[in-house]
């Protein structure tokens, strides 16, 4: 355990940081799920609704920290193109 005061203080930050950041990736995982189910049950309207809302989550995610930036270009990358294959009228 710390002994310095600073050492106190950045211990109980870092308790603080990790739980907001668990609860930001818990949220953001469960968002997740909730799109590749709809893509699996191949439910295009469900998908296409959910997906700005993963988007912007994603991106609220990027921003606080809770995940690296590559990651989030990545996963908005491979939801949007499932969700793309699923599309009944090809846009080509």
């Amino acid at each position: 355990m710390a002994i310095h005061k600073s050492a106190i203080k950045r211990w109980r930050q870092s308790l603080r940081r990790r739980a907001t950041n668990r609860r930001n990736k818990s949220i953001l995982k469960s968002q997740i799920k909730k799109l590749r189910i709809a893509i699996a049950e191949k439910n295009w309207e469900e998908a296409q609704r959910l997906l700005p809302q993963t988007f912007s989550l994603i991106d609220r995610c990027v921003k606080k920290g809770t995940i690296h930036e590559n990651k989030g270009n990545r996963l908005k990358s491979r939801l949007s193109r499932q969700v793309e294959l699923l599309n009944p009228s090809p846009s080509r």
